[in-house]
Protein backbone atom coordinates (compact mmCIF):
# COMPACT_ATOMS: atom_id res chain seq x y z
CA UNK A 1 0.00 0.00 0.00
CA UNK A 2 1.12 3.67 -0.96
CA UNK A 3 2.99 4.93 2.20
CA UNK A 4 4.62 8.41 1.99
CA UNK A 5 6.60 9.35 5.96
CA UNK A 6 7.91 12.58 6.27
CA UNK A 7 10.90 13.88 8.50
CA UNK A 8 13.39 16.47 9.15
CA UNK A 9 11.09 19.14 10.87
CA UNK A 10 12.23 21.28 13.68
CA UNK A 11 12.20 24.57 15.09
CA UNK A 12 14.48 26.60 14.13
CA UNK A 13 14.96 30.75 14.34
CA UNK A 14 13.86 33.36 11.18
CA UNK A 15 16.64 33.00 8.70
CA UNK A 16 17.93 29.42 9.11
CA UNK A 17 17.37 26.39 7.31
CA UNK A 18 15.54 22.90 7.29
CA UNK A 19 15.71 20.22 4.99
CA UNK A 20 12.39 17.85 4.87
CA UNK A 21 12.66 14.24 3.57
CA UNK A 22 9.27 11.90 2.67
CA UNK A 23 10.56 8.85 2.38
CA UNK A 24 7.47 6.75 -0.20
CA UNK A 25 6.78 3.35 -0.51
CA UNK A 26 4.23 1.10 -2.19
CA UNK A 27 4.04 2.94 -5.33
CA UNK A 28 6.63 3.41 -8.29
CA UNK A 29 7.82 6.93 -7.43
CA UNK A 30 8.48 8.12 -10.84
CA UNK A 31 5.38 8.13 -12.31
CA UNK A 32 3.74 10.00 -9.79
CA UNK A 33 3.49 13.76 -9.10
CA UNK A 34 4.69 14.67 -5.64
CA UNK A 35 4.07 18.00 -3.97
CA UNK A 36 5.08 19.31 -0.18
CA UNK A 37 1.54 20.69 1.19
CA UNK A 38 1.56 22.41 4.92
CA UNK A 39 -1.07 24.19 7.14
CA UNK A 40 -0.42 26.55 9.44
CA UNK A 41 -2.13 27.25 12.51
CA UNK A 42 -6.05 28.71 12.09
CA UNK A 43 -5.21 28.55 8.43
CA UNK A 44 -6.19 26.44 5.52
CA UNK A 45 -3.99 23.77 3.84
CA UNK A 46 -1.88 25.31 1.07
CA UNK A 47 0.61 23.98 -1.35
CA UNK A 48 3.81 24.83 -0.93
CA UNK A 49 5.82 23.21 -4.02
CA UNK A 50 5.23 20.40 -6.15
CA UNK A 51 6.96 18.76 -8.99
CA UNK A 52 5.69 16.77 -11.74
CA UNK A 53 6.58 13.39 -13.43
CA UNK A 54 8.83 15.54 -16.44
CA UNK A 55 10.76 17.26 -13.35
CA UNK A 56 8.86 20.30 -13.56
CA UNK A 57 8.56 22.45 -10.13
CA UNK A 58 6.05 24.88 -9.26
CA UNK A 59 6.43 26.96 -6.21
CA UNK A 60 3.32 28.75 -3.97
CA UNK A 61 4.60 32.55 -4.41
CA UNK A 62 5.98 33.29 -0.97
CA UNK A 63 8.45 30.72 -0.90
CA UNK A 64 10.18 30.97 -4.41
CA UNK A 65 13.67 31.70 -4.18
CA UNK A 66 14.23 30.02 -0.34
CA UNK A 67 12.33 26.69 -1.22
CA UNK A 68 13.79 24.11 -3.06
CA UNK A 69 11.79 20.54 -4.07
CA UNK A 70 13.51 17.76 -5.16
CA UNK A 71 13.52 13.73 -5.71
CA UNK A 72 15.81 10.90 -5.75
CA UNK A 73 13.94 7.89 -7.61
CA UNK A 74 16.42 5.68 -6.63
CA UNK A 75 15.54 6.22 -3.15
CA UNK A 76 12.29 7.04 -3.41
CA UNK A 77 12.82 10.43 -1.47
CA UNK A 78 11.34 13.51 -1.88
CA UNK A 79 13.15 16.78 -0.55
CA UNK A 80 12.38 20.21 0.01
CA UNK A 81 15.01 22.24 0.97
CA UNK A 82 14.20 25.33 3.20
CA UNK A 83 16.44 28.50 3.33
CA UNK A 84 15.52 32.00 5.28
CA UNK A 85 12.91 30.82 7.16
CA UNK A 86 10.10 32.90 8.41
CA UNK A 87 8.19 32.79 10.85
CA UNK A 88 5.15 32.81 8.30
CA UNK A 89 6.78 29.20 7.00
CA UNK A 90 5.39 27.85 10.64
CA UNK A 91 3.23 25.07 9.97
CA UNK A 92 2.63 21.31 9.74
CA UNK A 93 4.10 19.98 6.55
CA UNK A 94 2.42 17.34 4.39
CA UNK A 95 4.07 15.26 1.75
CA UNK A 96 1.40 14.52 -1.32
CA UNK A 97 1.48 12.22 -4.04
CA UNK A 98 -1.21 11.61 -7.34
CA UNK A 99 -0.92 9.64 -9.82
CA UNK A 100 0.88 11.29 -13.23
CA UNK A 101 -1.26 14.47 -12.47
CA UNK A 102 -0.53 17.00 -9.87
CA UNK A 103 -4.90 18.13 -9.78
CA UNK A 104 -5.70 16.62 -6.77
CA UNK A 105 -3.89 14.59 -4.53
CA UNK A 106 -4.98 11.17 -3.32
CA UNK A 107 -2.05 10.00 -1.15
CA UNK A 108 -0.38 12.06 2.00
CA UNK A 109 2.04 11.71 5.02
CA UNK A 110 1.24 12.65 8.57
CA UNK A 111 3.38 15.83 8.44
CA UNK A 112 6.13 16.86 10.05
CA UNK A 113 6.00 20.29 12.42
CA UNK A 114 7.94 22.85 11.44
CA UNK A 115 8.27 26.15 13.87
CA UNK A 116 10.14 29.28 13.21
CA UNK A 117 10.96 31.58 15.86
CA UNK A 118 11.61 35.35 15.44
Amino acid sequence: QVQLVESGGGSVQAGGSLRLSCAASGFTFSVYCMGWFRQAPGKERERVAIITISGSTIYEDSVKGRFTISQDNAKNTLYLQMNSLKPEDTGLYYCAANYVTCRMMDYWGKGTLVSISS
